[in-house]
């Protein structure tokens, strides 16, 4: 069950219960236009986390003939969410998608030691040398290649690694600080 949809289904409902079109909206906001959501995606992960106790739906009646679901979740899935927080998947880490989507609420999980272990992996994957492109295993940098669209790419992603860095090293002081470590 480790989506990005179930994440911010999770995330969302812990905010306040919604109807499903609300909470399809949010969960499209929050993804962009990288991964949109189709109801084909969201009804069938709603039903299935319906059905492990994370959430109940409720009707309530519509503007028109029919009545509106209204999702809320349970006891049940805040602790899910919270144990997704403590520790997730490595693709929440290491892609920028999936991250953001994680950070957005990395505020539910109400240990501060918890939040920075979190923030610590991703500027930890971060520190590792890497780039989009290789010269056999050696990664590149964008002084190495003449090509001035690839030499783009890297320099837009060293500019936003290097401004996530500061963000987090930030963040994990603040988090660390004497009398701010739990809540």
């Amino acid at each position: 069950m480790r989506r990005l949809v179930d994440l911010a289904i999770l995330g969302f409902l812990s905010e306040e219960p919604l109807h499903g079109y609300e909470l399809r909206v949010r969960i499209a906001r929050l993804s962009g236009h990288v991964d949109t959501i189709s109801h084909g995606t969201l009804y069938p992960a709603i039903k299935r986390m319906e059905t492990a106790g994370l959430l109940t739906r409720t009707s309530q009646p519509g503007a028109a003939a029919a009545p509106r679901h209204v999702l809320a979740l349970t006891d049940a899935g805040r602790a899910e969410l919270r144990e997704w927080l403590r520790d997730p998947p490595a693709p929440f880490i290491t892609d920028e998608n999936r991250w953001f989507a994680l950070l957005a609420f990395l505020r539910y999980l109400p240990d501060r030691a918890a939040q920075a272990a979190v923030l610590r992996r991703r500027l930890t994957f971060l520190e590792q040398p890497s780039s989009f492109f290789y010269d056999g295993d050696r990664p590149l940098a964008a002084e190495d290649i003449d090509d001035p669209f690839r030499r783009g790419v890297l320099r837009i992603a060293r500019a936003t690694s290097k401004a996530e860095m500061t963000w987090l090293t930030e963040t994990l002081d603040e988090l660390t600080a004497p009398g701010n470590r739990s809540e």
